[in-house]
């Protein structure tokens, strides 16, 4: 009995340890395969890309894994990549096109078929660039764009150093939310060239990528294209600050105000820049309201001015651009004394003229006092002598 017990008890020693054996065995072998027929497409949205990959072959074995895909991404002349882990078989997102795009993608492999530990594939990479056309010199210089008062967005540029006289360029635009780009209705000339362009009303383009190309055309010479990317809130340049104010008080203290600009941007997306000038010294803070309480520096100071000047802050983007400086609001410490001064000088001239007509009184009584006592003593000699 005692030896089938022990039987037994080898059997299963032997079972177990052949199990573990394969178990490690297939897990040190398992292989899973890269994502076939990966490739980076360009569907005309001006630099908003997808990506895109069909699975690794065969997944039946896997059936208990969970399978995901680890992308990698970049502009090739960055240094950093971007990474996004999905399940899907695409990813899109938006590349500067004046440079070329990298990716790279490999399978991740996790769960009950590998015994909990991930396992990964050889990478499948892809590349894409547009194809150069023209000289550098031919593309545009300095291109500007503004969404004022989160309403109107202008752009403009500068030609090119080395395009002919027949050159003449186009602007394209594009944001999630339309069909296919866009080409400027309105554009800003010199010269019968287009220098700009005024934008039509955009509706719901706000937080999102937008899309630019300017190209170009001449029956001489290729052009090259530009390409830029920016979101409309962090360009937005507001109107200025308007209807300042100035309050001292006999304290010393000061008090700033003025009014909110008017428009679609929130009052609280505001950040304002005072700049406040006390007779020779200047400070410059900052306030997300708009007013600001100070004091005097001294209650001698004879003017006291500000300016004022702001922009969308962090908490409504990302940036923004300043506003024009507001027109300047003083106070001048002999205010008070101003209209007691020039009361004076009526009052003055008022006195000057009663003195003036009474002088002229007394000047005249005087004149018919002495021809009256001179009628009077010629009339007193007559008499003498008749007598």
């Amino acid at each position: 009995m005692a030896f089938i017990h022990l039987a037994i008890g080898s059997l299963y020693a032997v079972l177990i340890y052949t199990a573990c054996a394969c178990t490690l065995s297939s897990c040190a072998e398992m292989k899973v395969n890269p994502p076939q027929d990966f490739e980076i497409t360009d569907p005309g949205y001006l630099g908003y890309l997808s990506l895109q990959w069909q699975p690794s072959l065969p997944l039946e074995n896997f059936q208990e894994c969970t399978v995901e895909y680890e992308l990698k991404y970049r502009n090739i002349d960055s240094r950093n990549w971007k990474t996004v882990i999905t399940r899907n078989l695409y990813y899109r997102d938006g590349f500067d096109l004046n440079k070329g795009v990298e990716a790279k993608i490999h399978t991740l492999l996790q769960g009950r078929c590998t015994n909990g530990s991930i396992v990964q594939s050889s990478w499948s990479e892809a590349t894409y660039s547009t194809s150069p056309q023209g000289n550098l010199e031919t593309k545009i210089q300095d291109m500007d764009c503004t969404y004022n008062n989160w309403q109107n967005l202008l752009c403009s540029w500068k030609l090119g150093t080395g395009v002919h006289f027949d050159s003449n360029y186009n602007l394209f635009y594009w944001y999630e939310g339309l069909d296919h780009a866009l080409e400027c209705t309105d554009y800003i000339k010199e010269n019968g060239r287009h220098i700009g362009c005024k934008f039509p009303h955009l509706d719901s383009a706000d937080y999102k990528d937008f899309y630019i190309c300017v190209n170009g055309s001449s029956k001489s010479q290729l052009i090259r294209p530009s390409y830029f990317i920016f979101q409309l809130q962090n360009i937005v340049k507001p109107s200025q600050p308007e209807h300042l104010s100035i309050t001292v008080q006999n304290s010393g203290e000061v008090n700033l105000k003025w009014s909110v600009p008017t428009g679609p941007i929130p009052a609280k997306c505001f950040l304002y820049e005072i700049e406040f000038t006390e007779d020779d010294s200047t400070w410059v803070t900052t306030t997300f309201e708009n007013e600001i309480h100070t004091t005097r520096t001294s209650n001698k100071s004879q003017q006291l001015c500000f300016v004022v000047r702001n922009k969308v802050n962090i908490y409504c983007s990302d940036g923004g651009i300043w506003s024009e400086w507001s027109n300047k609001e003083c106070w001048k410490g002999d205010t008070r004394k101003g209209p007691s001064f020039f009361f004076l000088i009526p009052l003055t001239f008022f006195g000057l003229l009663v003195l003036l007509i009474t002088c002229l009184l007394l000047y005249n009584q005087k004149a018919l006092l002495k021809m009256v006592f001179y009628t009077e003593k010629e009339g007193f000699s007559y008499e003498e002598t008749l007598f």
